[in-house]
């Protein structure tokens, strides 16, 4: 299930962000769960293109499991960039593709994006799966893109047009 990210989900989503093998496969640098705080101030923004991000809930034992969202949002290219995270315990069994498969979907029609893009570090293969499985093209190597944990990393890049 899908709702609106909150503040009270903090705890959780951190909870799993600091797991070896999810940082292995992010950029984001954090050290606490403070370091969150900021991505919220910008989930209030109700600016055009500010961050958006979605959390993905259990409906069983209600509790997050993984967040979908938003982030490089142009309304004069009407493009933007998805980026999800799921909790490792729940990698596996097709959550990841149902839910960016709806989503990108969604935003396509809700949004009129042309244009959804991804990035993702060169190592993590996984996610370049789930990527491809909804539709995503590779377009390229990114090379020292972004900065991960201090050292500049290669990202993949992958989009889906709105008429693919």
């Amino acid at each position: 299930m899908l709702r609106q990210l909150e503040r009270a989900d903090l705890d959780a989503w951190y909870a799993y962000l600091k797991l070896p093998q999810v940082v292995e496969h992010m950029s984001w640098n954090l050290s606490s769960a403070a370091d969150l705080n900021a991505q919220f101030d910008g989930y209030a923004s109700t600016a055009p293109e500010s961050i958006r991000r979605m959390a993905i809930v259990d409906e069983r034992a209600g509790a997050l499991i993984g967040t979908i969202g938003f982030h490089s949002i142009s309304d004069v290219n009407r493009t933007a960039e998805i980026a999800y995270d799921l909790c490792p315990s729940h990698w596996g069994r097709g959550i990841a593709r149902a839910v960016c498969t709806s989503v990108t979907t969604w935003a396509f029609v809700h949004y009129g994006f042309l244009r959804v893009q991804a990035t993702v570090l060169a190592s993590n293969a996984r996610s370049a799966r789930v990527l491809e499985a909804c539709g995503y093209q590779y377009e390229g190597l990114l090379r020292s893109f972004r900065m991960v944990r201090g050292a500049p990393g290669d990202f993949a890049l992958y989009a889906r047009l709105a008429t693919d």
